[in-house]
């Protein structure tokens, strides 16, 4: 079963690699669509708004940030995969969430938005062969792989719904 090695990602997304505990990654990405749903619709109305520190993102900034990340490492893997050797330009998180207006969006219709975007993901990455996994990128001018494109994807969610937990709703 593929596990990305350490020449197929920049060092800062170790963490997330780390976090994926099931090496099958679809079926991760997969159970992730229940996850997702269940704990986000946990979280209470009263703190779609709030933030735990002055300069941190609310709980609908984090879930756009969630949606971002989502659709630019999607965009990533699918350029890679269809073997496009252009390199690939970073993001930077906090200036996507800051051009955020969320005055216009319900917390439900974001919920919705990454739900629904991960159900159109997994059909691309289901397409994807074990082959595709290895090959490689250049995002951010790191050296990338599509299999740990799909890794960063799953380990990103879980990575921000530790932070929920511990910074947002003190669980």
């Amino acid at each position: 079963m593929y596990q990305p090695t350490t020449d197929e990602y920049a060092p800062y997304y170790k963490e997330y690699i780390n976090n994926v505990i099931n090496r099958d990654i679809i079926k991760t990405l997969k159970n992730q669509l229940n996850e997702i749903d269940d704990f986000l619709a946990e979280i209470p109305e009263n703190k779609y708004d709030y933030a735990y520190a002055e300069g941190k993102w609310t709980v609908k900034q984090l879930v756009g940030h969630l949606i971002d990340t989502e659709r630019v490492m999607a965009y990533r893997a699918m350029r890679i995969a269809r073997n496009d050797k252009t390199p690939l330009p970073g993001f930077d998180e906090n200036l996507y969430a800051d051009s955020l207006d969320l005055s216009k969006r319900s917390y439900t219709d974001l919920v919705d938005e990454f739900l629904l975007m991960r159900q159109a993901n997994l059909y691309f990455y289901k397409s994807l062969s074990e082959e595709d996994y290895y090959k490689k990128g250049t995002a951010s001018d790191y050296t990338i792989s599509v299999g740990a494109l799909l890794f960063i994807i799953a380990g990103h969610v879980q990575h921000h719904f530790n932070v929920l937990k511990e910074r947002y709703l003190n669980k």
